[in-house]
């Protein structure tokens, strides 16, 4: 990786021609990296939640980018069969899918289930990714260089999976269970990766994570002492949304981001900084866990994934 130390956006390659996918794309992370792209020329499809607050940013997008080609679709990622129905309209707009970005994300709220009873972190940071991926995988196998990036977080390193209690039934724990569905994000990245390369398919699977980031992720769903700690305690130490997006800024577009490499911020404890490589936790790239993880996902979503080798 050269130059990661001084990389930011403006060294983004063009980007004109290219359709990409940003989960979450309307604040934080998923909306400076929507700027960024359309900056550079990309048709960003912009996955939300709240359609107006899609549209609010895509607004705010083309202002500074008189010109940006956005496409504004809502997704409850936590909901699966919203995220089917999302899919199918994508798959009728678009014959091809050059980048998706799983950037999408909720943090440490009470004890809630998603419409089909599972915990609603494990849902929309991981299930609703996986599903997703899934069901536009040959879209992504159509382009001569699609990438898969899914952003994990640091948190990643201090988790488990808790495969006898997914759902937080019996123990929930706000943080632990944000804690897992990075670690989810982190474990399936990397499968996803191997499963690609014994395919011979061409698309890359990379990881990212943005440090210490200051978002709305932090303060909107957390409550109690998770929320007066990363909401307000410890928000002078991080860094912007822009900053932030440059890890995976990085694994979606530098021409050496490899499949199966996880970029992340350089500095202390990989908190901030311009994006490096970084080393997953060992749990991340465990074979075991990884195929349990995978199985488990098939079974909870209904998504098998056809993998399509890369045409001579």
């Amino acid at each position: 990786m050269s130059n990661e130390r001084s990389w930011n956006a403006e060294q983004i390659p063009d980007q004109t021609g290219r359709v990409f996918l940003v989960t979450g794309a309307n604040s934080g992370l998923g909306l400076a990296t929507t700027r960024a792209l359309a900056g550079k020329g990309a048709h960003v499809i912009l996955a939300v939640r709240d359609e107006g607050n899609g549209r609010r940013a895509a607004a705010e997008i083309t202002a500074a980018h008189p010109g940006a080609r956005l496409d504004v679709r809502q997704v409850d990622l936590a909901d699966l069969e919203s995220v089917r129905a999302f899919a199918a309209g994508v798959r009728a707009d678009h014959a091809r899918l050059d980048v998706l970005i799983n950037n999408a994300g909720v943090m440490a709220p009470p004890r809630t289930l998603s419409p089909q009873g599972h915990e609603v972190q494990f849902a929309a940071n991981h299930l609703g990714h996986f599903a997703l991926t899934g069901l536009l995988l040959d879209l992504l196998e159509a382009g001569p260089d699609s990438r898969v990036v899914t952003v994990s977080s640091p948190n990643h390193r201090q988790a488990s999976l808790f495969f006898d209690d997914l759902s937080g039934e019996r123990t929930y724990a706000p943080m632990a269970y944000y804690n897992q569905s990075k670690l989810a994000n982190a474990v399936f990245g990397m499968e996803l990766h191997r499963r690609l390369t014994a395919a011979g398919s061409r698309v890359r699977s990379v990881l990212a994570h943005p440090g210490y980031t200051a978002t709305n992720l932090q303060t909107s769903s957390p409550v109690g002492m998770v929320k007066f700690l990363f909401g307000r305690l410890l928000l002078p130490l991080a860094q912007s949304p822009d900053r932030g997006a440059l890890p995976q800024l990085y694994a979606a577009t530098a021409p050496d981001a490899e499949s199966g490499q996880f970029m992340g911020p350089d500095g202390m404890a990989e908190l901030r900084g311009a994006p490096k490589r970084v080393t997953p936790a060992p749990r991340a790239t465990d074979l075991t866990t990884g195929s349990r993880l995978w199985d488990v996902s098939e079974e909870l979503t209904g998504v098998r994934y056809a993998f399509r080798a890369a045409a001579a």
